[in-house]
């Protein structure tokens, strides 16, 4: 007889102790895994955050202005009551100065206190006194000393640094490398009134004005072997005539340009290259209205003339090469401290920046480069005589209007960058017009840095085009056959194999591009153009005879599987084009198509370009973009697609207004992420271009990326230097770039997901 089951009493006992253990478990499990994501998220999101904030850590001092502190103030060391200061000048280290009086006195004092350390008189000649001054370079010490008998003594400061019991010791010393024995340049006795030096290690040039005009000696420079001694051999040039009153003479560095400030408002240049008979090469005015001059300098190097006048204007000016080959000099950009006379301008000894003093006691520091205004305040009641600055721009000593001195500690890191240094067109010293160039670093101090990071923007994205260009349609056409068309079984094929591909390194493929890949193209540059066209015509050329073909022919091959048919067909294009190059380049090109495209297309070629870049790059961009968006194709519901084709619609019809438009979210995705990954890319072009941080859209040509200008200068900048800190900069431009991107990115990803999910 069966047993009779009682219904009533449940089958499973829900309320046993292992099923209660294995809930409680499973809620163990459940918090677990909630709280574990959700501290990977949260520690995802403060990484970037921390990430952006130590990169802004790094960035803001950049833009930081300038700070003056004063130090110290004390009655100036004088030698002799009454005397009035001629120049002043600080040591390296900023311990130790030099007054120069009209008596003829030097004292060396410190500059905490003003404690004397030393004085010596110079060997002025009986009866003359001191007229005139000039320095030959700030970096040099060099001075020449001009005096009412025509005559010119030549003296250099210099500092001998000693370490006795561990405590430095500065001890000051004045040298005369050519003699106590005055030089005469004016052979008519006149007193020199204007006065100007420059000394380079062949030859000397000096310049003065005096009564009976300008006149100019140049001594050309023989050393003894032996004995080291220098001798000089003078020749005296003959300038043309200067209709006005000179009232300052400068010479350039290179001793082929004289500047002569003449009746207060206009400038003289005079071009002495050929020695026997100088040209007068302009005469033009440099204020504006009324403005007279009233303080004239060398920037740093030589090249540019700050000129600042009453009106509390200072222009920068510079000698300008235009079309005709000819110099002509050009005011580039004009600098405004107050409405009061400019009393002072103090370049400062290694960068292209400057200090400026005015008659009411303002004091304005400015970078000319960067056409930046770093500080402008008052230091002082009274009018600022004499001010020097520390070759280290560290420090500031001015002398005041009522006798006294005062000793600044100055801070000023980071002067020669700015929103415009950076971003915009900047007029270079030596460059016909404004341009966009990077140029971080040269073999001397008298080197303009250039930071425009637009080149490097420009290349980035410039490189990310090309890149995206070829990988955008290969990857998205690959990933809709694969996912759509192609059989099963070859599809747990191809696509492993492609997502493969994303494990490659890029440093081969970068070291494959630089030195295979580049000849290659170079070599058959005709065959890769000709590859372009080719093959995809053979393509749809075989598609179209395998539509023709009857379909007993066509159902040999089983469905999904056609595509091996075009493997043959693409190797056949392939290697037609490539052997075609040569054929190609003498019918077309005559032999040569680098020489056409440069002659005809006005294009410069270089074996390392973005069409290189593009190729390699777009390999290595493909297998992203080609598994996001074959994932989000074959996510697509097959109700969908079974749906749509059981209305009538083909499968065509199907992908292009079912498939395709539901996993747009995807692909927009895909090709996003494609586009972050080209723009970070940096080992493919680091040895894949030449490096050259142009702006040039010439897809024969190279540039240089940000990514890359980033691995290849941060090992040798200086930490914490202005070209330390624009690296970073560059970095947190890519950053936000790849965030503006990604959130773009998200935003129209989520309305495509929106407006397509009723589907």
């Amino acid at each position: 007889m069966n047993e009779v089951t009682d219904l009533s009493q449940p089958i499973v006992d829900f309320n046993s102790d292992d099923a209660r253990r294995h809930r409680r478990l499973r809620s163990i499990k459940d918090r677990l895994a909630r709280w574990s994501v959700a501290v990977g998220g949260i520690g995802v999101i403060v990484a970037i955050l921390l990430i952006f904030l130590y990169l802004l850590y790094e960035v803001l001092p950049l833009f930081k202005g300038a700070e003056i502190e004063s130090v110290a103030r004390y009655p100036a060391p004088v030698a002799v009551a009454g005397a009035e200061t001629l120049y002043l000048a600080m040591e390296e280290q900023a311990e130790l100065a030099l007054r120069l009086e009209d008596s003829g006195q030097l004292v060396f004092f410190s500059t905490e206190n003003g404690a004397e350390r030393s004085r010596t008189t110079l060997p002025l000649p009986a009866g003359s006194k001191i007229t005139a001054l000039a320095e030959a370079d700030p970096n040099s010490r060099e001075l020449a000393v001009g005096l009412s008998s025509g005559e010119v003594i030549l003296l250099k400061h210099s500092y001998k640094v000693s370490y006795p019991d561990d405590v430095r010791l500065i001890e000051p010393h004045i040298e005369y490398p050519y003699g106590e024995q005055p030089i005469r340049l004016v052979g008519s006795g006149a007193a020199i009134e204007q006065l100007a030096l420059r000394d380079s290690e062949d030859s000397m040039m000096l310049a003065a004005s005096a009564a009976d005009g300008v006149h100019v000696a140049l001594y050309t420079k023989e050393v003894d072997f032996l004995s080291e001694e220098v001798t000089l051999e003078r020749q005296n040039l003959e300038l043309p005539p200067l209709a006005g009153r000179v009232e300052r003479v400068l010479i350039d560095p290179e001793q082929r340009w004289i500047f002569a400030a003449l009746d207060g408002s206009r400038l003289a240049v005079l071009d002495i290259r050929d020695r026997e008979d100088p040209l007068l090469n302009s005469v033009l005015p440099v204020t504006d209205g009324e403005a007279r001059v009233t303080d004239i300098e060398f920037l740093l190097g030589g090249s540019s003339l700050l000129i600042g006048d009453d009106s509390g204007r200072i222009g920068q000016w510079f000698l300008v090469r235009d079309e005709s080959n000819e110099y002509h000099l050009e005011n580039v950009r004009n600098f405004a401290l107050r409405d009061a006379a400019v009393s002072s301008i103090a370049p400062e000894h290694r960068r292209k920046g400057f200090m400026v003093a005015d008659a009411q006691g303002w004091v304005g520091i400015y970078n000319a480069t960067a056409h930046r205004s770093l500080l402008v305040e008052p230091i002082s009641q009274a009018s600022i005589g004499v001010m020097t600055i520390a070759p280290r721009a560290n420090a500031l000593l001015v002398e005041h209007g009522d006798g006294s001195m005062e000793f600044f500690s100055l801070h000023n890191e980071h002067p020669e960058i700015s929103w415009s240094a950076l971003w915009e067109e900047v007029w270079y010293e030596g460059y016909s017009e404004p341009d966009y160039i990077w140029q971080s670093s040269a073999s001397t101090n008298d080197f303009e840095p250039k930071m425009s990071l637009m080149p490097l923007a420009f290349g980035t994205l410039k490189a990310a085009f090309y890149a995206m260009l070829m990988a955008t349609p290969l990857a998205i056409c690959g990933a809709i056959y694969t996912a759509y068309f192609m059989a099963p079984a070859m599809r747990r094929k191809v696509k492993p194999v492609i997502e493969l591909m994303e494990a490659l390194p890029t440093v081969i493929l970068g070291f494959l591009a630089g030195l295979w890949l580049a000849p290659l193209i170079e070599g058959s540059l005709a065959g890769i153009f000709a590859l372009l066209i080719l093959v995809p015509v053979a393509v749809v050329a075989f598609g179209f005879m395998w539509a023709q073909l009857p379909n007993r022919i066509r159902l040999l091959v089983p469905d999904g599987w056609q595509v091996l048919l075009l493997i043959p067909v693409v190797i056949a294009a392939g290697t037609m084009a490539l052997g075609m190059s040569d054929h190609l380049e003498l019918w077309f090109f005559d032999g040569n198509m680098r020489g056409w495209i440069s002659s005809e297309l006005g294009l410069n070629y270089d074996q390392r370009n973005a069409l290189v870049v593009g190729l390699a790059m777009g390999f290595a961009v493909i297998p992203t973009i080609f598994s996001i968006t074959e994932d989000a194709i074959f996510s697509v519901p097959k109700h969908l697609s079974y749906g749509s084709l059981a209305l009538g619609a083909t499968p065509w019809q199907t992908l292009t207004r079912v498939v395709l438009l539901t996993a747009s979210p995807g692909i927009f995705s895909a090709v996003m992420i494609g586009m972050g990954r080209a723009v970070g890319e940096t080992m493919i072009v680091l040895m894949a271009t030449g490096n050259t941080p142009i702006m040039d859209a010439n897809i024969f040509e190279g540039m240089r990326t940000l990514a890359a200008n980033i691995a290849v200068e941060m090992p040798e900048s200086e930490v914490g230097s202005s070209h330390y800190r624009v690296l970073f900069l560059a970095a947190m431009v890519l950053f936000i770039f790849t965030f503006v991107v990604n959130t773009f990115a998200e935003v129209v990803r989520h309305r495509l997901r929106k407006k397509y999910s009723s589907l």
